[in-house]
């Protein structure tokens, strides 16, 4: 089998080497990069492609230009957070904005995560969650029908606590979770949702959440930049627990 060839546009090529060193600490926050002259001679490739290159990354937010003084690695990095279904909200940095709640009839991976018969529904919180009023991250969380009717969980409106705690007062608490994780261009919705820059991929986050007994309660589907993103999976000890 004949080995793959990158055959990405130049500038893209340029901007992703860039990436991965400021992603990876090389190029730390701050740093100043070489001069246009410089990149030109580092590349072999035209003044356009490299401004073409930089603008990409400054429209991600990776670099910050500085008039006469030249272009920067900004001192922001992507989020390395806890890759969870629910990130409590903080004031001045993380809020939700809940965009839809339906009854719908699910997607085929949701019915099969959730263990669900064909045409069996579920309600489904669809929300938009915001850093600093910027998006970042489209979710839909999946409820068995059975398990949501007559809860806070069917209500157009935030849930305190969040549906974690919806569920462990429905006697449903989060024992377990798994996850597929997967990168994939973005939808039409995907893209002027969160607002991505162009040639921006997704990290599609499916998560199942089960009970006891190995029951699934919960499954949620995230959408997020990849240009924004990192995320931490920690081992839990049988000491300690997954409840949130």
């Amino acid at each position: 089998m004949p080995r793959a060839r990158d055959l990405r546009p130049r500038h893209q090529q340029i901007a992703a080497e860039l990436r991965d060193l400021i992603m990876r600490g090389e190029l730390k926050p701050g740093t100043q990069l070489p001069s246009t002259a410089q990149l030109v001679a580092r590349y072999s490739a035209a003044n356009a492609t490299i401004q073409h290159a930089l603008k990409a990354l400054k429209d991600e937010g990776f670099l910050d230009s500085r008039v006469g003084k030249g272009v920067f690695v900004r001192d922001r990095q992507p989020f390395v957070i806890d890759a969870s279904a629910y990130i409590p909200p903080e004031p001045g940095r993380f809020r939700y904005q809940l965009l839809t709640v339906d009854n719908v009839v699910p997607p085929t991976d949701i019915i099969e995560g959730l263990r669900l018969t064909p045409g069996a529904t579920t309600i489904v919180r669809t929300r938009l969650l915001l850093h600093d009023d910027q998006p970042v991250e489209l979710s839909a969380s999946y409820y068995p029908a059975e398990i949501a009717e007559g809860t806070s969980l069917v209500k157009a409106a935030k849930i305190r606590g969040g549906a974690p705690q919806v569920l462990a007062d429905l006697g449903f608490p989060q024992r377990t979770f798994v996850d597929r994780i997967s990168a994939r261009p973005p939808t039409v919705e995907e893209v002027e949702t969160l607002d991505l820059p162009d040639g921006t991929p997704v990290i599609r986050q499916l998560r199942v959440i089960y009970s006891h007994n190995e029951q699934p309660v919960e499954a949620s589907v995230l959408i997020k930049g990849a240009h924004l993103y990192e995320l931490l999976y920690r081992q839990i000890t049988e000491t300690e627990s997954l409840e949130p």
